[in-house]
């Protein structure tokens, strides 16, 4: 770059600067600034476009163009030259705007006069805030370093936008991080909290845009990039790293030690940025590049490059983590996305937790799951508009997040939260009694579990017993392999937590969504249907005969009871209860305790197994349906796509007639029979699975009160013959008819 321009531009950002520093409204500054820019490049024009909802940009000041149509013009995303900048996040330079593709005319702008036309986003750390324009006459295409220019003002504009400095009238204009918001997302986890936000990775506030001393500015920049490479070198030299891990942390460290990186940064702070400014610069320039690229690889190093850039910033501010901020009271963590290892950290001490990315089968949903606090996935953009602290309030039963919600909101939010702590009074009073309904029949309810923190809700909730004890938790909080004798030690105290109550403990379920950090992935076109759960036991031996002696060692001499996951077809039972029955008589050789009695079970998740011969039916000591799999394999609907898990129902025609099917040929054979899943928690859907038959359900600790107290009222022979009807009728779901007979019921 000439030293002449870098001169030039360090003179602009000064002024940028100093014209910022003045006294004024929003508007006041964003005129005083189109001015300032058109006056220093040397054009008849300068506009800036803001956006005003995440579709539409609307003319928030200029220089150059018709007065009045400032707050007036709009355009959507991708429409016209600015709507192309805006959507592409990359610049548009030509001297000829009306030929150009996609060009649209504004009449009310009076820019018909004006051929040259440079556009540039105003973004910073890949949020869109707007576009900055000049034009001009002459018919000329401005010069990179122009270009450079102009993408160097953009990014102080977009850091002073991000500090409130151009608020005002309007809402293209209105103050960042102060106005009510309301995300739509997913439900991860059901239940209700209000808080105050705790940013798992906090956002990084650059108050320093523009320098004055280049030199110290790249000193400090060459002194955390230092800093940084060491820490990235640190990382790669852990011994328990294998292939893969060293593959990916060297693709890191790549660009960590990489000069065009440092080089792009130095030039930028060159230009007049600061050090802060240069890093988040070239940041949201690969961001907007690597964005448009078809290689899913290159997309992926996209959140490399996010970490190192970060990482770099915490350095250069000392924001962010570590930084001795105090943990609001009522925390709700919101993140990009977590770990379940970092979850469990922050352990109960959490309200909710609300993400940008996840999926209902994740591994933080799993935990968050484990600890009762409600989820909401899929909240896109919270990162980028929440500040520590900010008040908060999370619906896990709708999957809607209000972010510094006004009081009429919090108020009706507040009587919600109300009426389930009533609720819940009112379920205490029946923790001791059975879930017999009015017909006499009793039908039991178990809990889910996962974590030994899980235990206490045992007694609390009313419980008689964990029907589904998830053991890939203690699997997947570890960088390595557990050893035998940490599980047995765990399940130990699973049994001795459960005083004597019958605890299912379910064998390692992994693949599909949930992989370990130290076994190899596999790159599946459909994960859900392939190498997962039981397939990886037998596959590899070694792991499930692990964990089979560290179930039999945790016996003790008491009772044991485990299933193993997504058995398809009988043979894939048989071979792993033959190793089972191996290690029972290997421990017994050896001198060690056996359990006193031993059930084992088979979950039916997919519907291949609900037609096995009558012979493995005999086998069994007892059957699980895992509702949550076998409802997407019989509906062909991936719980984990947003797009069709909810279009099908569980008090679908067809799918409680297949249920029914499965009850039917269990109480022929005389096995035991549950359900487990999210749909056993939901009073309407358990009072009809109890109506089909299923004489066991378990679910999360929260929903036995609210699923005791509905079956107490309900009389489960009316309630099959309102299905039965229903069926008859060629209803394609039982659910209109048999909310329609709750409501007139009595109480």
């Amino acid at each position: 770059m000439p030293e002449r321009l870098e001169t030039e531009s360090r003179k602009l950002l000064r002024r940028l600067r100093d014209t910022l520093a003045e006294p004024g409204q929003g508007q006041e500054r964003l005129d005083r600034i189109t001015h300032l820019i058109a006056d220093s490049i040397g054009t008849e024009v300068c506009s800036i476009y803001l956006f005003r909802d995440p579709e539409t940009l609307e003319l928030c000041a200029t220089e150059g163009l018709k007065r009045e149509a400032v707050h007036k013009t709009r355009m959507k995303l991708g429409e016209g030259l600015v709507g192309r900048v805006a959507r592409t996040a990359t610049p548009v330079n030509t001297g000829n705007a009306p030929a150009e593709r996609g060009f649209r005319f504004m009449p009310e702008t009076g820019e018909e006069i004006y051929s040259s036309f440079l556009g540039v986003p105003i973004q910073r750390v890949g949020e869109r805030l707007g576009v900055l324009v000049v034009q001009s006459r002459t018919a000329r295409q401005f010069s990179e370093d122009e270009v450079y220019a102009l993408e160097v003002v953009a990014m102080v504009l977009a850091e002073m936008a991000e500090l409130g400095a151009f608020t005002g009238e309007g809402e293209a204009m209105s103050a960042k991080h102060k106005q009510p918001v309301l995300f739509r997302g997913a439900a991860g986890q059901e239940g209700a909290a209000e808080g105050r936000v705790w940013l798992h990775e906090p956002r990084v506030v650059v108050t320093n845009p523009v320098a004055d001393d280049p030199v110290a500015e790249t000193e400090r920049l060459r002194a955390a990039v230092g800093q940084l490479r060491v820490s990235v070198d640190d990382l790669l030299s852990v011994e328990t790293l294998d292939k893969e891990q060293v593959a990916v942390l060297e693709a890191y460290r790549m660009f960590a030690h990489s000069r065009g990186w440092l080089r792009r940064m130095e030039e930028d702070i060159a230009a007049g940025l600061s050090a802060e400014a240069a890093v988040e610069k070239e940041q949201s320039t690969a961001r907007s590049r690597l964005e448009q690229v078809g290689d899913a690889y290159l997309r992926e190093r996209l959140h490399d490059l996010d970490d190192l850039s970060n990482r770099l910033l915490r350095i250069l501010t000392g924001q962010g983590r570590d930084t001795g901020a105090a943990m609001p009271e009522n925390p709700v963590l919101v993140a990009r996305n977590i770990g379940p290892g970092e979850l469990l950290e922050y352990g109960r001490k959490l309200r909710g937790v609300v993400l940008e990315e996840g999926s209902v089968g994740s591994h933080a949903a799993i935990v968050a799951r484990a600890l009762a606090i409600p989820l909401v996935i899929h909240a896109e953009r919270i990162t980028s508009e929440s500040l520590n602290g900010d008040p908060v309030l999370v619906d896990g039963d709708q999957g809607i997040v209000h972010l510094r919600p006004d009081e009429k909101v919090t108020r009706a939010f507040r009587e919600k939260i109300a009426m389930q702590a009533e609720a819940q009074v009112r379920y205490a009073s029946l923790r001791g009694l059975p879930a017999q309904s009015k017909c006499g029949t009793v039908t039991a309810l178990h809990m889910n579990a996962g974590l030994m923190a899980d235990l206490p809700s045992l007694e609390g909730s009313g419980a008689e017993g964990v029907g589904l004890f998830r053991t890939e938790l203690q699997f997947l909080v570890r960088s390595q392999m557990p050893r035998r004798s940490e599980l047995a030690a765990i399940y130990s105290r699973v049994l001795d937590a459960a005083r004597g109550r019958r605890v299912a403990f379910r064998t390692l379920d992994i693949g599909s969504d949930k992989v370990l950090p130290y076994l190899k992935p596999q790159d599946e076109p459909n994960p859900a249907m392939g190498w997962r759960a039981i397939r990886v036991g037998l596959d590899r031996p070694g792991v499930l005969r692990m964990q089979l002696q560290a179930l039999i060692r945790a016996a003790n001499g008491r009772k044991l009871t485990m299933m193993f996951p997504f058995i398809a077809q009988p043979d894939e039972f048989t071979a792993a209860r033959a190793h089972l029955m191996r290690e029972l008589d290997r421990e017994a050789a050896l001198g060690h305790v056996i359990p006193e009695s031993v059930e084992v079970g088979a979950m039916l998740e997919t519907p291949s197994l609900a037609f096995a011969p009558d012979s493995f039916f005999g086998m069994v000591d007892f059957i699980s349906i895992g509702g949550n799999d076998l409802k997407q394999f019989f509906f062909a609907a991936d719980r984990e796509n947003e797009l069709v898990r909810r279009r099908y129902d569980t008090l679908n025609s067809g799918f409680l007639q297949f249920l029914d099917h499965i009850v039917r040929r269990c109480a022929k054979a005389g096995t035991p029979l549950s359900f487990c899943g999210e749909d056993a928690g939901r009073p309407l859907e358990a009072l009809c699975l109890a109506a089909m038959g299923l004489r066991m359900l378990s679910m999360r600790p929260a929903s036995v009160g609210p699923v005791k107290s509905l079956l107490r009222r309900m009389d489960l022979a009316e309630v099959r013959g309102v299905i039965d009807t229903a069926m008859a009728s060629g209803a394609q779901s039982v659910r209109p008819q048999v909310t329609e007979w709750l409501a007139a019921q009595p109480g």
